[in-house]
């Protein structure tokens, strides 16, 4: 299992387009894929778990990646949510 904390720079959060963006780029991998936000963990491969997090601009997250692509899922998660999930 991998692990990496990222800040949402995206002005509006994860709001269904940047939500929908996460899931479909998670998706694209075999690896249980989850971020922690607060309390709350979210199946980054859900749009309705995505958003249920309330996660706003500036929030720090946490993904966690397990499984046999994780190291790949990891680097294409952060480097999603770094250039602004298409935002």
């Amino acid at each position: 299992m991998v692990s990496q904390k990222v800040t949402i720079k995206n002005p509006t959060g994860l709001h269904l387009r940047p939500a929908g963006i996460l899931c479909k780029e998670a998706m694209q991998f075999k690896s249980l894929i989850t971020f922690k936000f607060n309390d709350t963990t979210a199946n980054a491969k859900s749009v309705l778990s995505v958003l249920g997090a309330c996660v706003k601009s500036g929030d720090e997250i946490e993904f966690f990646c397990d499984g046999e692509d994780e190291e790949e899922a990891l680097k294409s998660l952060v480097e999603a949510v770094e250039s602004g999930l298409g935002e």
